[in-house]
C-alpha cells in the first residue's frame, strides 16, 4: 500500500511538472510572436497617411567683393578678372526671406500726377532746368573772370595815343639839347593829355547814354501811336532769314503783346544796348590811366641821364618805345584774332610792326619839325 501510494504521488508530481513545462513553453512562444508582430508594424491605410512637410532651407547671404580691396588690386595689377558674387536681396524694401511683407508702412500714391500737381511743380524740380542751370554754372566757372569789351576798347585808345604822342613830343624836344626841357615839357603834355583823353571818354559815354534814351522814348511813342509800323519793322528784321509766313506772323503777333517789345526793337532794329550807369566814369578813368602809363614810358630814360646827355636818353627812349609799341601791337592783334596758330602769330607780328612804324613816323615827324624850326630861328 505504501509503495503504491508513493507511485501515485510521484506520477501526480510528474504530471504537474509536465503541465508546467508546457505552460512555460506556450508563454515563450506567445512572447516571441508578440515581439515578431511589434518588430514588423502593419502598413498604414491611405486615410491614415500624412503628407510630409518640406521646409525651405534658408540660403546664406553672400557678401559682394569690395572694389578697392587688396585682392581686387592684386587682380587688377596681374590682369585677373574679378567676378562679383551677386547678393540675394528682396525686391520689396520691407520683404525678408523669413517672413511676409509688411504692407502697413507702405503709402499708396498715384502713378501719374494730376494736371494741378504738374502745374504747381517748382522749376528746381524739373530735370531739364536743373541740367541747363548746371551747364550754365559750369560754363561760368570754366570761363572765369572776363574784362568788359568796352573797357578793353578804352584801354586800347588810351595806350595807343599815350605811346605815340608823348614819345613824338619828347623826341622833338630832344633836338633842343636839354634834358630838363624834355622832362618838363613831357610831363606837362602827359598830364594835359590824360585829362583831355579822360574828359573825352566821359563826354562820349554821356552822349551815348543820351542818344539811347532819346531813341527809346521815340520807340515807345511809336509803339503807342502806330503799332503796325513797329510790326513792319520787326518783319524787316527777320526778312533776310527767309522765315515761313506763318512762323513770321506768329512771331510778330507774340511780340506785339509782349512787354519786352521795346527792348527787342532797340536791340535788333536800332542795334543799341542800354549802357550801364557807371559807364561814363569807367570810360574816363580807363582812358586817362592808359594814356598816362603809355606816355610815361618814353620819359623814364631821361631821368637816368644827366642834363647834357640828352641824346643818350633819346636813344634809350627809342629802344624802350620800339619794344613797347611792338608788344602793344602784338597783344592788341592777338586779343582779336587769337593766340594759337601760325597765322595768328604772323598777324600779331604784323600788328606789332605796324604800331612801331606809326610811332616811329610820329616821333620822326615831331623831331624833324623841331629841328626845322630851331634851324630857322638860328639862321634868322
Amino acid at each position: 500500500m505504501a509503495s503504491s501510494r508513493r507511485l501515485t504521488v510521484d506520477s501526480t508530481k510528474y504530471t504537474k511538472l509536465e503541465d508546467l513545462d508546457q505552460k512555460q513553453a506556450s508563454q515563450v512562444s506567445t512572447h516571441s510572436t508578440d515581439i515578431r508582430h511589434t518588430s514588423r508594424p502593419e502598413p498604414l491605410s491611405l486615410s491614415s497617411r500624412q503628407t510630409p512637410v518640406r521646409r525651405r532651407r534658408e540660403l546664406p547671404r553672400l557678401q559682394p567683393i569690395k572694389a578697392m580691396s587688396l585682392v581686387g588690386l592684386k587682380n587688377l595689377f596681374f590682369r585677373q578678372t574679378v567676378v562679383p558674387v551677386p547678393v540675394r536681396t528682396p525686391k520689396r524694401p520691407n520683404a525678408t526671406f523669413a517672413g511676409p511683407y509688411d504692407w502697413s508702412s507702405t503709402s499708396t500714391q498715384p502713378l501719374l500726377d494730376s494736371r494741378s500737381d504738374a502745374a504747381n511743380l517748382d522749376a528746381d524740380s524739373d530735370v531739364e532746368s536743373q541740367s541747363v542751370d548746371s551747364k550754365t554754372e559750369k560754363a561760368r566757372k570754366k570761363s572765369g573772370f572776363r574784362i568788359d569789351a568796352r573797357v578793353i576798347s578804352d584801354a586800347t585808345i588810351g595806350l595807343s595815343d599815350g605811346l605815340t604822342v608823348p614819345f613824338a613830343l619828347t623826341a622833338g624836344l630832344s633836338a633842343l639839347g636839354n634834358t630838363k626841357v624834355v622832362i618838363y615839357g613831357g610831363f606837362a603834355e602827359l598830364i594835359a593829355g590824360a585829362i583831355s583823353m579822360g574828359l573825352g571818354g566821359y563826354l562820349g559815354a554821356k552822349s551815348e547814354a543820351a542818344s539811347y534814351k532819346a531813341t527809346r522814348n521815340e520807340t515807345e511813342q511809336l509803339i503807342a501811336t502806330n503799332p503796325s509800323a513797329v510790326l513792319a519793322e520787326i518783319e524787316e528784321v527777320f526778312e533776310p532769314y527767309n522765315l515761313p509766313k506763318s512762323t513770321l506772323e506768329d512771331l510778330t503777333s507774340h511780340l506785339a503783346v509782349s512787354p519786352k517789345l521795346v527792348d527787342f526793337v532797340m536791340q535788333f532794329q536800332h542795334c543799341e544796348e542800354e549802357p550801364a550807369a557807371s559807364r561814363a566814369l569807367t570810360s574816363a578813368l580807363t582812358i586817362a590811366a592808359a594814356y598816362f602809363v603809355g606816355g610815361l614810358l618814353p620819359l623814364v630814360p631821361y631821368f637816368c641821364v644827366s642834363s647834357d646827355q640828352v641824346w643818350e636818353g633819346l636813344y634809350i627812349s627809342i629802344g624802350v618805345m620800339v619794344i613797347a609799341l611792338f608788344v602793344f601791337g602784338y597783344v592788341k592783334t592777338c586779343v582779336v584774332v587769337g593766340w594759337n596758330g601760325g597765322r595768328n602769330i604772323r598777324e600779331g607780328c604784323f600788328g606789332g610792326i605796324q604800331m612801331v612804324v606809326v610811332g616811329s613816323a610820329a616821333a620822326g615827324a615831331a623831331m624833324g619839325l623841331v629841328r626845322l624850326f630851331n634851324d630857322g630861328e638860328g639862321s634868322v
